[in-house]
C-alpha cells in the first residue's frame, strides 16, 4: 500500500512541477505517473551502479556528484517517455532536487513506517 501511495504522490509532484521549473513539459497525469514508475524502477536499478561508479569522484566532491547522477536519472527518463520532456541538463538539476525535497516532505507526512 505504502508503494501506491509513493508512486502516486511522486506522479502528483512530477505533475505540478512540470508547471513550475521551466523547460519541463509533461502532457497528462497519465504521462506523470508513468514518470514516477520509470523514475522509482531507474532509481532502484540504475542508480546504485551510477553510485558505485563513481565513488572516486562522490568522495572527492564530498557527495555532489549525487546531484549530477539525479539529474542524468531523469534526462534517462526523459528519453523513455514521450510525455515528459526536460530541455537541457540544467533544468534536470534542478527539477530532480525539487523533486527529492518535495518526495522527502510528502513522504514524511503521508506514508507511514510500518
Amino acid at each position: 500500500m505504502n508503494l501506491i501511495i509513493k508512486l502516486l504522490l511522486s506522479a502528483i509532484i512530477v505533475f505540478v512541477l512540470s508547471y513550475l521549473v521551466p523547460g519541463v513539459t509533461i502532457t497528462s497525469l497519465t504521462g506523470a505517473l508513468m514518470v514516477a514508475v520509470v523514475l522509482s524502477l531507474l532509481n532502484t536499478f540504475l542508480k546504485p551502479i551510477l553510485v558505485f561508479l563513481t565513488i572516486p569522484v562522490t568522495l572527492f566532491t564530498l557527495g555532489l556528484f549525487l546531484l549530477v547522477i539525479n539529474a542524468i536519472i531523469i534526462l534517462i527518463c526523459d528519453y523513455f517517455i514521450d510525455e515528459f520532456r526536460v530541455d537541457g541538463f540544467l533544468t534536470a538539476l534542478i527539477f530532480s532536487v525539487l523533486l527529492s525535497i518535495s518526495q522527502s516532505v510528502l513522504n514524511k507526512i503521508f506514508v507511514s513506517e510500518d
